[in-house]
Formats: C-alpha cells, structure tokens, sequence
C-alpha cells in the first residue's frame, strides 16, 4: 500500500512511516524573522536570568525566564516558562521545536508554548555560538503603508 499524500503536499515530501511523522527540519537563528512560527533549532544555551518567580493564589507557581541562546550564525533571547527553565541552563545545548516568535517592545523573543518542546540534545553541539549577531537587539517598527502606495498583486 502507498501512504497517503495531501493534494498540496509534494510526494517527495510524504512520508513513509507509519506514523505519517515527518523528520524535523533544522532552521539557522539567522533565518529567524519576526511573525513566523514552526522552528525547530539547534542551539546552545549562552545564559538564562528568570525574571518572574511567583506564586499564584491557588498556590502553583509562575517561572519565567529570559535565556540567549544561539548557534553559529547568531543568538536570540528565547523566553523560558515554568518546567522550560529547567532544561535551558547555561552551557547546555538544547534542540528547540515548534517555536514561535513574539515581539515585545518591538524586539523579537522565540517562545515555546503548549505545541513545541524544549530538551537537551543528545550530545553537545558542535559550534559556537556567533553572539555578535543578535537578533533580538534589532528592534522592530510596525509601518502602515498608505492605501495609494500598496502594489495590487
């Protein structure tokens, strides 16, 4: 039998598991471009400062952290919640999936919500990490194109 194959999807892309899983696909922090979400990264934890520690009324917990994290091609603050932190400690490299990007204060964060995973890669990765290229010290400005100015397709 063959595996099934979406009308959109390419057959050299469907895959022959039977789980229908594709293999991730890796992206550089230098590709990294506000608005997008779905990377998968490979990276190395520089430093993570929790900037959040506080309890609920219910009496759970609240953790946030701001870690910079990178490979060879640039760095990103990436924001650590709760169980995250624990993963993310300076040092260790750490693959990223299903991130998103959300901009705070015209910068750009990677998060990682309920959809993606952050965990230690299996073994330490092997560059290291271009902190000359920051990505979230580039700040951001939205701009309104005025109607007269849009192109029409």
């Amino acid at each position: 039998h063959r595996p099934l194959v979406c009308a959109h999807q390419p057959a050299s892309m469907a895959s022959t598991s039977s789980t229908g899983l594709r293999k991730a696909v890796f992206v550089k922090v230098k590709d990294i471009q506000p608005g997008t979400s779905g990377h998968n990264i490979s990276a190395k934890v520089i430093s993570c400062t929790v900037v959040v520690d506080r309890q609920r009324p219910d009496g759970s917990s609240i953790r946030v952290a701001e870690c910079l994290v990178g490979d060879e091609t640039g760095c990103i603050l990436l924001t650590a919640r709760n169980d995250q932190i624990d993963v993310v400690k300076p040092d260790e490299s750490v693959h990223i999936r299903n991130a998103k990007v959300d901009m705070y204060k015209g910068f750009m964060r990677l998060a990682v919500d309920k959809w993606g995973l952050i965990r230690r890669a299996p073994e330490p990765a092997p560059f290291i990490v271009n902190t000359g290229n920051n990505l979230s010290a580039v700040e951001y400005e939205l701009v309104n194109v005025p109607e007269d100015h849009q192109t029409n397709g």
